[in-house]
């Protein structure tokens, strides 16, 4: 008896739910799409910075190196304690045995930073203490999720809009959506370690005037949207 009611209900669902596609299907409607982009300027800059015991003439001791490294960014305004960390968390240092039989010490960090300006800045004043193996190491938007969801907000707009030009000349109205697919939401960083065009990699990239700092920005992020969707056609 319980296996026949089961299946009794069984039956029940699938009819039900095919009544449904049914009614879906049989209704008249419009299948739009529409799109919306944005450039954002970033302002989440990480800066790869290796230091290495090798990289310097003198085989200077790579925890003076953290120091001054430290020392400079803190003359810049940068919060190390907040904005830089080690890269590597498993250990503090990496050891490296070279062919004559020295141990070769280095250490990896990633800094924040929130504009161009103090980008620049940065490698300027570590190429001054002979930290020069650094690197952008990506750049981010603090606010993405947000602007991401105002990108999809701005393409069911545009959505319903072309399905609005595309009814009006029938003198048909669209009525409410029945179905909506989220097709792409896509970001693209330009930025690959380059700086307004120029790469900023290494001291001669740069002019150490502030007037030129300033003029220098990181390419824009593009952030895309793009939605279909169904109207119901009154």
């Amino acid at each position: 008896m319980k296996k026949l009611t089961f299946l009794a209900y069984m039956l029940f669902s699938i009819l039900l739910a095919n009544s449904q596609t049914k009614n879906f299907i049989d209704q008249p409607y419009i299948e739009v799409s529409g799109n919306a982009d944005t450039l954002i300027t970033p302002n989440e800059i990480y800066i790869r910075i290796l230091l290495s015991e090798k990289d310097t003439r003198d085989r200077v001791p790579i925890e003076e190196l953290e120091q001054k490294m430290v020392s400079t960014l803190k003359s810049l305004g940068l919060d190390t304690k907040e904005d830089l960390t080690t890269s590597d968390m498993t250990s503090n240092f990496k050891y490296y045995l070279l062919k004559s039989k020295d141990v070769l010490k280095t250490k990896l960090y990633s800094l924040k930073v929130t504009d161009a300006v103090t980008a620049s800045q940065v490698f300027l004043k570590l190429e001054e203490i002979a930290i020069s193996n650094t690197s952008i190491e990506r750049v981010a938007h603090s606010d993405l999720d947000n602007i991401k969801n105002k990108m999809r907000t701005n393409a069911i707009v545009d959505a319903k809009s072309r399905a609005i030009a595309l009814t009006k000349p029938l003198n048909q109205s669209v009525g409410v959506a029945v179905h909506i697919v989220d097709t792409d939401n896509s970001i693209s960083q330009q930025l690959q370690g380059r700086v307004a065009g120029i790469q900023i990699r290494g001291y001669s990239s740069f002019s150490n005037s502030d007037k030129e700092l300033s003029k220098i920005e990181f390419e824009k992020i593009k952030v895309t949207a793009n939605i279909t969707a169904k109207f119901v056609l009154k």
